[in-house]
């Protein structure tokens, strides 16, 4: 409980900033991923998961009142997952646990998307007595409803994390102390995976979005360029 107390507090965090506050991006996969594997011992095994992450999470546009996956809540624990047989001076994660780790922040991410609904649902609920009021311009039911609703948020995240993570990390031990296959492979086996997927985004948004080509262009010269110096 020791170790499920604080990770559940932070995917409850971070989950919050996914549509509650702030919006700040610290739901992107690649930082609550990172932050969770921060909080387990092992940031670089975090955030390598989180970078797998966010070539999937690249596919889904979060808009409106779609419904789409909560990679906020996943990330975190995903990251912490990810941190199971790793140290603080590792580069890599465990291969074990790093393939249950993608796979567990990708089936809560779905799990968390079906959460944001019910979590949607239940402020409806709430604020349907409360129309005439809200129609008044009444102040304290404007502040009462969005305070409910992110403290309601919270809630949803922290337990989501929670039992993720219950779940998962048993399975993380158990995978990693079995894990056969060789490591480069199962690294190349999950990174072609997520490529392909983060390549299809891309390739989409290249057709969808004008200026997407200069802008993936430019940032890729950057990026190169920044390597290349610290090389």
């Amino acid at each position: 409980m020791a170790d499920v107390v604080p990770v559940a507090l932070l995917a409850g965090l971070v989950g919050l900033d996914v549509v509650s506050f702030p919006q700040a991006m610290l739901s992107r996969p690649i930082v609550g991923a990172a932050l969770g594997g921060a909080l387990a011992g092992s940031p670089a095994s975090g955030l390598v998961c989180g970078v797998a992450l966010e070539c999937l999470a690249l596919e889904s546009l979060p808009v409106g009142a779609s419904r789409y996956p909560e990679w906020g809540s996943a990330s975190v624990v995903a990251g912490a997952l990810a941190t199971v047989g790793a140290t603080s001076q590792a580069h890599l994660p465990a291969v074990g646990a790093f393939s249950v780790a993608v796979l567990v922040g990708i089936v809560a991410a779905w799990i968390g998307g079906w959460t944001m609904v019910q979590h949607r649902q239940l402020i409806a609920r709430v604020a349907r007595p409360r129309l005439g009021q809200l129609a008044a311009g009444s102040r304290s039911t404007v502040i009462g409803l969005q305070v409910f609703g992110m403290t309601a948020d919270l809630g949803r995240g922290t337990l989501l994390g929670a039992l993720l993570y219950l779940v998962g990390h048993p399975v993380a031990m158990t995978v990693h102390a079995r894990w056969r296959v060789p490591e480069d492979l199962t690294r190349a086996v999950v990174v072609t995976a997520v490529a392909a997927v983060a390549a299809s985004a891309v390739w989409k948004d290249f057709h969808a979005i004008s200026g997407t080509r200069r802008l993936f262009a430019v940032s890729l010269a950057l990026g190169t360029l920044v390597v290349v110096l610290r090389a």
